[in-house]
């Protein structure tokens, strides 16, 4: 009966007895082969060709297979069975080394490294260099934790909700197209941040963020109380018939540039200083009467601005209801503008995805960092100016209803 184990050493002086200067690669090769022949003669019961009783199996030849280790690369032959399948104890089904490439792909892949540089990478680690399907095969293992993270239970009330979309290029069939990356982050009751909601979608019309914003509420986001987005008409649709009954703020700074924009460049400063000075006012009455006071100053020369202005007064002095504590951030869209640009920044090293579900991956991943961050960082608000929020248990009154429309 073949022997229940084998001794490495006795192999290893076995072969340097016989071997006037070795090679050491060589020499680890030949151990190696000793090993597996050692353990599939006992998967086997019976040696290579001996005839016996006990035999539970036989081989049917060989697959060659490298082993990367600290010496170089092993070429083993593996040998294979007629029933089922043989694998070396040492080596795993997920070996060490291919472990700790996987760990070093994803992370230069989520910090922006393009996958054609991350063979370089991998071949300075002393391993043969990955062709770019096998980078992209790998960093796939990222799909679990970012599906997770975009399908968790979403729990308590998140008074705050910010809204934004970033445009990304990503390769479809032979043509590459622009898609829509919409983002949602929340600010929860205890005064923290988290990241609550992403997808690819096709634009930003209506369907697409009610879509999104019913998955959200399927998801459960209960207690919003003020939306803070750009005025967007079909972000805007979106948001009044999924979340019904909550407030609106349209970022401040998207609307300056709007208004802006309607005014000669010579008279941008002169009417930028006019329309300002109504938001640094402390209280949302007096906010108003800065309002019009610039409205009326804008008309004679600048009727366009004028008018903007006049539509969008409610709109853009919304944060002047909540705590005053939280009215610099909740006044526009810029703690998302800043982490969009963060995403940008590494996907523009990528430049056109090669699918939608490569988009998911990284910027996913990028905002699991981000959520992390702010799980263990200091709160967005503290408790108590979050206790001065008073309770709105109807702002999600209506989802239904646009849920089902």
């Amino acid at each position: 009966m073949t022997p229940r184990h084998v001794d490495g050493m006795q192999l290893l002086r076995n072969s340097l007895a016989e071997s006037a200067s070795p090679n050491m690669l060589e020499l680890l090769g030949k151990v190696l082969h000793v090993v597996m022949e050692h353990e599939v003669s006992q998967v086997c019961g019976a040696e290579y060709g001996e005839r016996s009783s006990e035999r539970l199996n036989s081989r049917n030849g060989y697959r060659a297979r490298p082993l990367e280790t600290r010496l170089g690369t092993v070429q083993l032959q593996i040998p294979k069975l007629r029933k089922g399948s043989f694998l070396p104890s040492f080596v795993e089904p997920r070996r060490r080394w291919e472990k700790a490439f996987v760990s070093v792909v994803c992370e230069a892949y989520v910090h922006g490294v393009s996958t054609r540089k991350v063979e370089d990478l991998v071949e300075a680690m002393g391993a043969q260099g990955m062709s770019k399907s096998t980078v992209s095969r790998m960093a796939k293992s990222l799909d679990a934790s970012v599906d997770e993270f975009r399908n968790r239970e979403l729990q308590g009330s998140y008074p705050y909700l910010w809204l934004d979309a970033l445009y990304l290029k990503v390769r479809e069939g032979t043509r590459v197209v622009s898609k829509a990356v919409l983002v949602a982050y929340a600010v929860n009751e205890e005064g923290g941040r988290e990241v609550i909601g992403i997808d690819v979608a096709q634009s930003e019309m209506k369907s697409c963020w009610k879509r999104f914003l019913e998955s959200l509420v399927e998801r459960g986001l209960s207690g919003v109380q003020l939306v803070i987005s750009d005025a967007h008409c079909g972000l805007k649709a979106a948001v009044s018939e999924v979340l019904n009954g909550t407030s609106w703020q349209r970022c401040y700074v998207h609307f300056l540039r709007n208004l802006l924009s309607t005014v000669p460049r010579s008279a941008q400063d002169a009417v930028s200083a006019v329309v300002r000075n109504v938001f640094r006012q402390s209280e949302q009455e007096a906010a108003k009467q800065a309002a019009s006071q610039a409205i009326g100053t804008l008309e004679l020369k600048y009727p366009k601005a004028a008018e903007l202005l006049c539509e969008a007064e409610d709109d853009v002095l919304a944060y002047m209801s909540f705590p005053q504590a939280h009215w610099r951030q909740i006044r526009s869209t810029n703690p998302l503008e800043r982490l969009n640009k963060e995403i940008r920044r590494r996907t523009n090293v990528v430049g056109i995805f090669p699918n939608e579900a490569s988009v998911l991956r990284l910027v996913g991943m990028l905002l699991v960092e981000q959520n992390d961050e702010w799980a263990v960082g200091r709160r967005y608000f503290s408790l108590n100016s979050m206790a001065a929020l008073e309770p709105n248990s109807s702002s999600v009154a209506g989802v239904l209803e646009g849920a089902g429309s």
